[in-house]
């Protein structure tokens, strides 16, 4: 593993209105399974070669939290969004870059601008491929789903040692009542139960931000204990 580059931003917060922000990030060149599964341990995020966490002096309100998979239950409302979905096909396999995936990525930012205020960009080939195609070394994957041929979702998870990452989940919203969200995650706990994995890692909970707030209901979890530098021993609970 080589780190090319390790520099803090200080920003307003993406998810406290009012609050500032000051995360600290690392760009890491071919970082090893073992090396990544240490960064997650930690609380660290990774979209493309950029590893990042929150290290705000005073707040401690961005919680990385981690699904106990083998505790986890499947209640009678889970099993109808999984019964519900089982006419739609589901491929797994190595990331790429498509145009049926840039569309899509497109259209589920524009129908998140207008549902929840999101800042709408236009996506660039560039942008996309630095974000979810590179940097994936031996442990990135995507999940695809399909109705029939036809794309409606792309999930993108890290498998690691002893879980998943859950990185970043986008769908077409014409299939808003497959609760497609939901089942992305259902998908990977029955994925991790299969094959062994403890963890689900689903990156920050902020009590106070919608967009994350609804992680607070995938019992049962761990939450990691302060910000242990990666020489330390990460601790949850």
């Amino acid at each position: 593993m080589q780190i090319s580059q390790e520099f803090i931003l200080e920003d307003s917060c993406s998810y406290l209105q009012g609050k500032q922000s000051t995360t600290e990030y690392k760009v890491v060149e071919n970082a090893s399974l073992q090396e990544m599964q240490n960064f997650l341990e930690h609380g660290y995020r990774r979209f493309g070669k950029i590893l990042f966490r929150p290290i705000c002096e005073g707040c401690c309100e961005c919680q990385s939290i981690k699904i106990d998979v083998e505790n986890f239950t499947f209640t009678k409302s889970k099993r109808r969004v999984l019964n519900k979905a089982k006419n739609l096909l589901t491929h797994i396999q190595r990331p790429i870059m498509s145009q049926e995936h840039l569309k899509l990525y497109d259209k589920y930012h524009l129908y998140m601008e207008k549902k929840k205020g999101w800042e709408y960009k236009k996506v660039t080939p560039t942008h996309y491929y630095n974000s979810f195609v590179e940097g994936v070394e031996s442990y990135g994957y995507e999940i695809l789903y399909f109705d029939k041929e036809k794309l409606i979702g792309v999930d993108h998870i890290d498998i690691v040692e002893d879980g998943i990452s859950s990185i970043y989940f986008f769908y077409d919203p014409e299939y808003s009542s497959y609760s497609l969200g939901k089942l992305s995650l259902y998908n990977q706990i029955l994925i991790a139960k299969e094959h062994k994995l403890k963890w689900i890692y689903l990156g920050y909970y902020v009590e106070e931000c919608p967009s994350l707030s609804y992680k607070a209901e995938y019992t049962p979890y761990l939450t990691l204990q302060k910000r242990p530098l990666l020489s330390q021993k990460a601790f949850w609970k």
